[in-house]
């Protein structure tokens, strides 16, 4: 049988069966990305309000981590096995951590056990998802009509879409059955218990798929690859594609999707102080809106080129982060926009006496009059800058003409130190009060079209990059270590690159003190993608799949 050669409704159920199974498990995945406040809460008690937030997007990110060793696991029975019984066992995999997860037990029920075994249900997740994503994409591609490869993969793409949009939707409508209080108690598990259905559909819908014709023609004339490594990573020839692959495209997929669809989350959350509900309903709009643009941009690809358009849209967001971030701001909270332009906040303290604002672990004490401050503005979400001190001074904070003196805790004993800080940072909010820095986001000073506009903006730049993709991929590398090959940097990149943003974006901003100061992670990464793919990446439309 002739690549690209099944059309009709045997195209259209390749298409249905690959992308209803993906994005199932983007669903899954996607549930922990917009839970993290409540998972903080839930499986991190033992630790502070930041450090409890950081701990929980780090474990996003594990999940992450896991994902290229699934993408060389699985990538490998793909190319020497088979594409089918590949992502037919992922689905399993994920669908079962995903279940696990609404019945384990809290830190409060049993302690430090909670967090690992959420960590292994995480890492499990990760594992599967590194061998689903390259299994979908390939499989489609090697059944698609060259001339409409872009389009017939980014159904893939979009399952993406499909995925964050239910996870969005269940999590809404649970909240707002259940109420907030019993959700964040225990009505957080429902979204995860409900994947046990989405999973026999998935598995009823693969279980009626063939193998793919190029791997089936490749096999019957007895050309699969016998050591898919070797061939992949240890012939230049195919390594150089790997690198190119990463460098050229996945940086700046990591880095554009996740900023697009979960750092902007954070940052509303977080530091906009923007209520969840009016999150997720905007993040559901913006969501619903990229669905179409996938499948728009995949089209495009295959008449200009896969390479115009994803190079149209990391430009796009290379350019836009800062300016739409500070858009943002105003638009979701003019409040504490006008307050940090009319009263800046000022930390002036001895530098020997600040330590760096980041503890992913919760244990650092942060006991010095320096340290008091910049934690008490770090929880609050405060953007400040700092200025020097003479050796010996105790710290200062100022806003709004106001001066907060501070005070150490250092050498105090554990009730003595946790009332100073306290006293500290209640003087601290009431400083920032005073000055104009609301708590939370007024809902009716909220301008929602500007802020949709701005998730819009976002959405383009992320869909034109990601919407071709698949169909790049897939033409650049060879069949017999095409699942492997294509595999590993795809999720090093949105694993290890987008799955840790969220981290070591917030992270940032913690320990530099600047809400915006995280957005130099994707920036970095974009413009390595950027310049590699405009003077190194060939155009592979049109190229054969044999």
């Amino acid at each position: 049988m002739a690549v690209g050669s099944q059309e009709g409704a045997s195209m259209r159920t390749v298409v249905a069966a690959s992308s209803a199974g993906t994005a199932f498990e983007w669903y899954d995945f996607f549930i922990f990305g917009s839970l993290t406040q409540v998972i903080s809460k839930t499986f991190f008690a033992g630790l502070n309000d930041t450090a409890g937030y950081i701990a929980a997007l780090a474990l996003f990110g594990v999940g992450f981590a896991f994902r290229p060793l699934g993408a060389l696991v699985f990538g490998k029975i793909g190319d020497q096995a088979g594409r089918k019984g590949a992502f037919l066992a992922t689905v399993l995999l994920m669908g079962g951590a995903t279940f696990a997860i609404a019945f384990l037990p809290t830190y409060k029920q049993v302690g430090i056990l909670s967090p690992i075994l959420l960590i292994l249900m995480r890492c499990v997740q990760g594992f599967a998802l590194g061998g689903e994503y390259g299994g979908a994409a390939i499989y489609v591609a090697e059944h698609s009509p060259a001339g409409k490869r872009g389009w017939s993969t980014s159904w893939v793409q979009t399952s993406a879409a499909f995925g964050l949009f239910g996870a969005l939707l269940v999590i809404m409508a649970t909240r707002a059955t259940v109420g907030n209080s019993a959700f964040d108690a225990w009505g957080w598990r429902i979204p995860f218990g409900v994947s046990i259905g989405l999973l026999g559909v998935s598995v009823w819908m693969r279980m009626k798929l063939s193998e793919s014709p190029a791997f089936a023609a490749m096999k019957a004339e007895g050309e699969a690859s016998k050591a898919p490594y070797a061939e992949a990573f240890g012939q230049w020839k195919n390594l150089k594609l790997v690198l190119l692959a990463f460098f050229s495209m996945m940086s700046a997929q990591g880095a554009v999707w996740y900023t697009s669809f979960f750092y902007i989350q954070t940052f509303m959350e977080k530091f906009l102080k923007v209520d969840p509900v009016d999150i997720n309903g905007l993040m559901m709009t913006a969501t619903a809106i990229s669905a179409v643009f996938y499948v728009v941009f995949g089209w495009l690809s295959d008449r200009i080129g896969r390479k115009a358009v994803m190079l149209g849209g990391m430009t796009l967001a290379l350019l836009f982060y800062f300016p739409g971030f500070h858009l943002l701001e105003k638009a979701a909270n003019p409040a504490l926009a006008e307050a940090t332009a009319k009263a800046p906040v000022v930390v002036v303290a001895d530098p020997a006496d600040c330590s760096l604002q980041f503890d992913p672990v919760g244990k650092t004490a942060f006991v010095t009059s320096c340290d008091i401050v910049k934690s008490a503005l770090a929880n609050a979400g405060v953007s400040y800058v700092n200025q020097a001190a003479p050796a010996g001074t105790v710290a200062t904070m100022k806003v709004g003409g106001v001066a907060v003196t501070s005070e150490s805790a250092a050498g105090l004993p554990k009730a003595r130190s946790k009332a100073v800080k306290a006293g500290v940072e209640a003087r601290i909010k009431g400083a920032l009060t005073k000055a104009g820095y609301p708590t939370k986001a007024d809902p009716a000073r909220m301008n929602k079209p500007l802020m949709l506009g701005v998730l819009f903006v976002f959405v383009i730049a992320a869909t034109a990059l990601f919407g071709p993709l698949a169909a790049c991929l897939v033409e650049l590398f060879p069949t017999r270590v095409r699942y492997t090959a294509l595999s590993l940097p795809y999720h090093i990149g949105t694993g290890w690159v987008g799955g840790f943003l969220p981290f070591f974006a917030f992270a940032i901003v913690t320990a530099v003190g600047d809400i915006y100061a995280g957005l130099w992670f994707p920036v970095v990464f974009t413009l390595i993608s950027v310049l590699t793919t405009a003077f190194l990446l060939p155009e592979t439309r049109g190229r054969s799949l044999t």
